[in-house]
């Protein structure tokens, strides 16, 4: 009589190892999972139109990395993350911003006026960030410990080709 409910379980486990296996082969090739309420939700890695750096008039501004707060309940502060690129170029939220449970922030290129209400900062520098051919990049948490990284190329991650490559969903 043990024995069927025994086989039942390992005939339980084994879908839900086949389940998770076939979970995780649907994950983006060059994640790494960290412990972490902040992930990188997405990166536009190409400006629309002819890439152009000049501060007045250029488009990168319209180069951004997407960075969500998927906690359920708690209120992350951006303050003192850092997110870097495959190269080093660093960039570190300086001021307070805080990310509400299921709330996300664009951090773009180009110089503008930071603000809650539309849920953007800018790196103040209108050198691009991301390479169009590919990176990586690195979300950092305050005291230095990985929050999130991904690496990807433009041939294997952006079926679409319109620069825009999603992570998490």
């Amino acid at each position: 009589m043990t024995i069927r409910p025994t086989l039942a379980a390992a005939s339980a486990l084994s879908v839900t190892v086949v389940a998770a296996v076939a979970l995780l082969g649907a994950a983006p090739a060059y994640a790494t999972e960290y412990s972490s309420a902040l992930k990188v939700r997405g990166v536009q890695y190409d400006a629309p139109g002819r890439d152009d750096n000049r501060c007045s008039g250029g488009n990168t501004a319209q180069e951004y990395l997407t960075i969500k707060n998927y906690s359920r309940t708690a209120t992350v502060n951006l303050k003192g993350y850092v997110v870097k690129d495959a190269t080093g170029n660093t960039f570190t939220f300086t001021k307070s911003h805080s990310l509400q449970p299921g709330d996300y922030v664009r951090l773009r290129g180009g110089r503008g006026t930071d603000s809650d209400a539309k849920n953007v900062v800018y790196r103040n520098n209108c050198n691009f960030l991301w390479n169009n051919a590919g990176d990586t990049i690195y979300l950092y948490k305050p005291a230095g410990s990985h929050a999130d990284t991904h690496k990807y190329t433009k041939s294997a991650n952006d079926r679409d080709g319109n620069g825009y490559i999603g992570f998490h969903a």
